[in-house]
C-alpha cells in the first residue's frame, strides 16, 4: 500500500518519544511534519528527524497532504484539536487520555463517522510485554477463569508528576489502567474510587475498583508518590494465579533515542525469577512476551487504507472515559458508581 502521510500535532514528551519516533519506523506511514509553534522543538525535531517539516496551523499541516495526524498536547486540548482534524478531513489519533469527559468522547467518535475518518485512541499500553502476557495467559485458559486483576502504574518521582498537562493521576495513569482491565474483562456495572489531592490541585495516588459484568473484579492503582511499588500485575483466577514484577521498558528505550527500526531485540525483556505463575501446589517462572508497540502505526495506516480495524477503535474511548467519570464521582462522593449514570 502507499505509505499514509501522517503529522503530528506537538512535540513534547509524548510528541517526541511515543509518537514520532514509531511513526518514523513505520513502512506504511511517512512523516510528513510536525504542528509547533515553539522555536525550540523545531530545532528539536530538525535535529532528530531532518527533512521533516513544520508548521504553525491544522489547516497548514492538511493543506501540505496530510492525511492524518496523531494528537500529543495537554490533555485539555485533546478533543478540540481531535475535532478540528477531523473537520479537515483527517484521520486521527489522540493520545491519552482521549477526552476530560464521555460527552466530548462521544461527539469525537461521532464525528469521526460523520466526516468518515479513521479515529483511534492511542492505546499503546495493550501492547506492552507485560499486558501482552497477562492477555495470553488469561485467553488460552491457563489461569482458569479470571476473578481478580490487580495493575498498578506505581512509582516515586513526587517532583515529576503528576503533570498539570496530564490532567492528574486519574486521567493520566488512570486512561491505561482502566482501558487494559475493560480490553481484558469487558464491561464494568460498578466503579468505587479514593485519591489525594496533591499541593498542585491535582490528583495522585489514585485507587480504583471496578465490578465487571462478568463477575470479575479489578484493583487498580496509580501513584507518582509510592516508595515500595506492588507489583505491575497480580492476576487471580480458578485454577492459578500470575504475578508480574517485571515493567515493559519499550519506553525507557524510546528515551534513549532509538527506535523499533534501530534495536534488534525491540520491545524483549530480560527473565526474571519474580515473574511466575502460582498454584495449589508449584510455582513457575513464566517468559513475557515481545512488546509490540511497533505494531499500533502499521494497524492505524492499514486502517485509514480501509484495510481492516483501527488497532484501537474509538468506542472504546468513551467507555474508558464513562469509568473515568465515574471515578472521580466516586472519590468526590465517597460512594459506589454506576458508569454511565452521571450520579
Amino acid at each position: 500500500m502507499d505509505p499514509v502521510k501522517i503529522g503530528l500535532v506537538g512535540y513534547g514528551f509524548g510528541g517526541r518519544y511515543f509518537h514520532a519516533p514509531l511513526i518514523s519506523s513505520a513502512p506504511e506511514c511517512e512523516f510528513i511534519g510536525v504542528v509547533t509553534t515553539s522555536d525550540e522543538r523545531r530545532a528539536l525535531l530538525g535535529a532528530e528527524h531532518p527533512g521533516v517539516g513544520t508548521f504553525d496551523s491544522l489547516e497548514a499541516l492538511a493543506a501540505a497532504g496530510a492525511e492524518a495526524v496523531g494528537i500529543s498536547t495537554p490533555a485539555d486540548t485533546h478533543s478540540d484539536l481531535t475535532d478540528e482534524a477531523m473537520s479537515l478531513g483527517l484521520s486521527v489519533v489522540c493520545d491519552k487520555p482521549f477526552a476530560l469527559d464521555p460527552d466530548a468522547a462521544g461527539r469525537s467518535v461521532g464525528l469521526a463517522a460523520e466526516h468518515g475518518v479513521t479515529l483511534s485512541p492511542y492505546q499503546n499500553r495493550r501492547w506492552d510485554s507485560d499486558f501482552l502476557t497477562v492477555r495470553a495467559l488469561v485467553e488460552d485458559g491457563t489461569l482458569g477463569e479470571v476473578r481478580r486483576f490487580e495493575s498498578r502504574f506505581e512509582r516515586y518521582a513526587p517532583d515529576n508528576g503528576p503533570g498539570r498537562a496530564g490532567g492528574g493521576t486519574l486521567l493520566d495513569f488512570g486512561a491505561h489502567l482502566v482501558d487494559q482491565a475493560l480490553s481484558l474483562l469487558g464491561a464494568v456495572d460498578s466503579v468505587y474510587a479514593e485519591s489525594r489531592t496533591r499541593e498542585t490541585g491535582l490528583d495522585d495516588d489514585v485507587f480504583v475498583a471496578l465490578r465487571h459484568t462478568s463477575g470479575a473484579v479489578s484493583h487498580l492503582w496509580g501513584s507518582w508518590g509510592q516508595h515500595a511499588p506492588g507489583p505491575r500485575f497480580r492476576v487471580t483466577g480458578s485454577a492459578a494465579s500470575l504475578v508480574v514484577t517485571t515493567c515493559d521498558t519499550q519506553e525507557d528505550v524510546l528515551i534513549t533515542g532509538a527506535s523499533p527500526a534501530s534495536v534488534d531485540t525491540w520491545g524483549v525483556e530480560a527473565a526474571s525469577d519474580l515473574d511466575r505463575i502460582f498454584t495449589a501446589s508449584a510455582s513457575a517462572p513464566v517468559a513475557l512476551a515481545r512488546g509490540a508497540w511497533d505494531t499500533y502505526y502499521p494497524a492505524f495506516a492499514r486502517a485509514v487504507r480501509g484495510d481492516g480495524p483501527p488497532p484501537v477503535e474509538a468506542a472504546d474511548a468513551v467507555a474508558t472515559a464513562d469509568v473515568l467519570e465515574a471515578a472521580r464521582i466516586s472519590t468526590a462522593s465517597g460512594v459506589t458508581v454506576r458508569p454511565g449514570s452521571g450520579a
